[in-house]
């Protein structure tokens, strides 16, 4: 789900700095930037899988909660 909204943020990004008429260097930025969003996004992915990982190791959630949410960070994320 948040992957979308990256990929719109990113299209929008590339959409508004052509239209423009912006040099070369502009969109290398918005370039740079939006693999900065997205680094990001899968730093907090990251986190998130970690946090999961030590929930199921202490035994406070069940193998199917761990799966099912497990399933869920992969279905969003790039790298996973």
């Amino acid at each position: 789900m948040y992957i979308r909204y990256l990929v719109i943020s990113v299209l929008f990004l590339f959409v508004a700095a052509t239209v423009q008429g912006c040099s070369k260097e502009m969109i290398g930025g918005a370039a740079v930037g939006a693999a900065g969003v997205g680094a990001a996004y899968e730093y907090q992915n990251k986190k998130q899988m970690d946090r999961l990982e030590e929930d199921f190791k202490a035994g406070n959630i069940t193998k199917e909660e761990y799966l099912k949410r497990k399933e869920d960070i992969k279905s969003g994320s790039i790298i996973y």
